[in-house]
């Protein structure tokens, strides 16, 4: 995830490439679309504290009709704060290991075999049961494997600083040892994880831990799989790949795998200053800009640098050879992907499901299957102005593929052949998805970029978007499904960029904020909205704003739209997932608005349903625009959980099936540290988990915690 106010990588993280002119809503192409037919219908952390019990199987676990914990307060205390009652605790930190054999982490910038030890930037997450025979089980809830993303690494000028002993090199050429390292912190992890009863821990010589980095082979799979786009000098016959890249968002696929999504993977990569004229200004060049990566910008880490080895070389999207098999100038289009994995099986290839579209995925999440229905899924693409996303797959459910013999095979059945499509909101709060295909004429005959097959749909995703006129929005980020009646709510997690010449009905505000006595303009604080549709494969759909995130005191007439209190007014929602045990929806932040006053949090609601609340005129000078909103919220539907530690975000949630035990990343604590600080810990501006009793050193560390409550209960009870 990435935030869209001050902090160092913001040169890459914020990314606004989306030059098109679509409109809002209604007018966008409407009378070509209708002319043409666009669609075809269809506490701070403890020791080893008590866990109250943590059962071996999960039984049903009655849905949570009313929040049962006392809110936290805002603070902007180093620690993690949790509610009376329950007890958080880490288990799982940059650093650690993933085998018997790997000594225990220092963490002084001198460790180093990073491809069996935890990455940085914990992110996304998801749990995978196992039996007592270390066989696939959706009730035990004592023993289990942590899927995650590692997605980032803190940085100010090049150097991921505090896994180098002296901070590392901040110009160019950097050295190759530094660039190794750096490699490998990124991708994912899989670790298993048990509870005796009393407290969970990592199994550090489980043979199901699993690495998964920058230079981890990887099988392209979907359409554009041995499309001429995809050609490089690894893979001449463009099907095959290395490494997976900012990795954000996550998901758990109907039969049992785990989707994880790429998203600033723009930023990595450096193009020389003459490259537009070396690719002769061919439609490559439209589509680099398109995804962020403009001729001579530089690359966020400078891994370009490290030598003459392809390890490095690959960093360089430059076209320097003879022909695309000569060079890398095809390696920034290998990222930008869904990524399936099956986290019980290490020997499997990764695959990137190409059919899902390339863009700054944020995560997947899907409908509830159906038999003899399409699966389908949602996503958002998070960079301002950008769009969301759905995929209808061609194959129809099969209840069978619950539990295949074969999971990535199921995986290859439902994702690689499908349609994708758009969301364009209208402003009566009505919807539709606009198509991605050669079958959309609009996209057959576009004069906005020549699109020849279902390869260049899938390589140039936003692009088709901008062919046919979705709407651009405010930072789409996570989805989640609503258990309870299949309604998918988004978060846009704000945009500095909306001004009132461009709010409409699903981004309808705009405002000056005030943070330590600067302005901040724009939508500051971000939104969730809400879609509704009569089945997951309809082409039109219902829509409405769920919650508009505020501080408690903003005028309630155009800001604090959602009548949020001390107790649940929040900034910048990111994270979103529902809980299959309990129903309830945890919502994370990813803020920098409201950081002078709070750290991010964690927060539990109980939603509504679309529809659920009312239509509002909001006035922009002499602009006004109609939205629809939810139902206001209160302290009994909306509470804050959990305040992190100082410069983290809270991201990534996911919980045993009984409900009792919910796992939780904290990414990038202390990232505002200045790189010339590295080795003066009273100058860090977290030291936490060091200053909760975990692990040596006194550098802040992305990790992973468990919440129990202290009675053995339901979390959220």
């Amino acid at each position: 995830m990435s935030h869209d106010n001050i902090r160092p990588t913001a040169q890459f993280n914020d990314e606004d490439s989306n030059t098109s002119n679509n409109p809002a809503f209604d007018t966008v192409l409407q009378a070509r679309l209708s002319r043409r037919g666009l669609l075809r219908g269809t506490a701070a952390l403890g020791g080893a504290a008590a866990l109250g019990g943590c059962s071996t199987m999960a039984g049903p676990v009655a849905p949570v009709h009313a929040l049962g914990f006392t809110p936290v307060a805002k603070t902007m205390a180093d620690r993690v704060t949790v509610p009376d009652g329950y007890t958080a605790r880490v288990i799982y930190a940059l650093g650690d290991p993933l085998t018997a054999s790997t000594p225990a982490y220092k963490n002084d910038g001198t460790d180093a075999d990073f491809g069996n030890r935890a990455g940085d930037h914990h992110d996304g997450i998801e749990w995978f049961g196992l039996d007592a025979a270390g066989q696939p089980s959706d009730s035990f809830a004592s023993r289990g494997l942590l899927a995650m993303n590692h997605e980032a690494t803190t940085d100010e000028k090049l150097s991921s600083f505090f896994i180098h002993a002296n901070g590392g090199t901040s110009t160019l050429p950097r050295p190759a040892a530094e660039v190794d390292k750096e490699l490998m912190i990124h991708g994912l992890s899989v670790v298993e994880v048990q509870s005796d009863g009393k407290a969970w821990a990592t199994k550090p010589g489980s043979a199901f831990n699993r690495r998964v980095t920058t230079m981890t082979p990887v099988a392209i799979h979907g359409p554009a799989r041995g499309s001429e786009h995809l050609v490089t000098k690894f893979s001449p016959d463009g099907t095959q790949a290395r490494g997976t890249l900012n990795n954000c968002g996550t998901g758990r696929t109907p039969w049992g795998t785990f989707i994880s999504g790429e998203e600033n993977w723009f930023g990595y990569f450096f193009r020389d200053a003459k490259d537009d004229d070396a690719r002769k200004k061919d439609k490559q060049v439209q589509a680099l800009n398109r995804y962020g990566r403009k001729a001579g910008a530089a690359s966020r880490h400078g891994w370009e640098s490290g030598g003459s080895a392809d390890t490095y070389t690959r960093w360089n999207n430059s076209a320097v050879g003879a022909s695309a098999k000569d060079d890398f100038r095809n390696e920034m289009n290998t990222f930008g992907y869904i990524v399936e994995i099956d986290p019980h099986d290490k020997t499997t290839a990764l695959r990137k499901r190409t059919a899902l579209g390339r863009m700054g995925h944020e995560n997947a999440t899907f409908a509830r299957v159906s038999a003899g229905q399409p699966v389908v899924a949602y996503m958002g693409d998070d960079a301002r102005g950008e769009y969301i996303y759905k995929f209808v797959s061609a194959a129809k459910w099969d209840p069978v593929d619950a539990k295949p013999a074969n999971r990535l095979a199921a995986g290859d059945k439902y994702l690689d052949k499908g349609t994708l499509f758009v969301a364009r909101f209208k402003g009566d709060g009505t919807g539709e998805w606009l198509e991605l295909s050669m079958d959309n004429p609009v996209i057959a005959g576009s004069s906005y970029f020549e699109f020849k097959s279902e390869a260049d749909i899938a390589v140039f995703t936003r692009l088709a978007a901008d062919a046919v006129g979705a709407t651009r929005m405010d930072r789409p980020e996570w989805g989640g499904v609503n258990p309870k009646n299949g309604e998918v709510y988004i978060t846009l997690t704000n945009n500095s960029a909306r001004t009132v010449a461009t709010v409409d009905s699903a981004n309808p505000r705009v405002y000056t904020d005030l943070k330590a006595g600067k302005e901040q303009k724009g939508n500051v604080h971000g939104h969730i909205v809400r879609m509704a549709e009569k089945a997951p494969a309809d082409a039109a759909f219902l829509w409405d704003i769920y919650l508009f995130a505020s501080e408690a005191d903003a005028d309630k007439a155009s800001v604090n739209l959602s009548n949020l209190t001390e107790d649940n007014d929040l900034s910048s929602p990111d994270g979103l997932v529902f809980s299959k045990a309990t129903g309830v929806c945890w919502i994370q932040t990813d803020d920098g608005a409201y950081t002078d006053k709070t750290n991010c949090m964690l927060l539990a609601a109980l939603p509504g349903q679309r529809g659920d609340g009312a239509s509002k005129t909001l006035t922009h000078g002499d602009k006004q625009v109609t939205t629809h909103m939810g139902k206001p919220q209160t302290p009994a539907t909306l509470k804050r959980f959990l305040v992190g530690p100082r410069g983290a975000e809270i991201t990534g949630i996911t919980e045993t099936p009984d409900g009792r035990a919910i796992f939780v990343n904290i990414q990038h604590a202390g990232e505002n540290t200045k790189m010339a600080d590295v080795n003066d810990p009273a100058k860090y501006e977290s030291r936490w988990p060091a200053n909760a009793g975990y692990g040596a050193g006194q550098r802040p560390r992305s990790a992973t915690i468990v919440i129990t409550k202290n009675d053995g209960g339901v979390i959220g009870t």
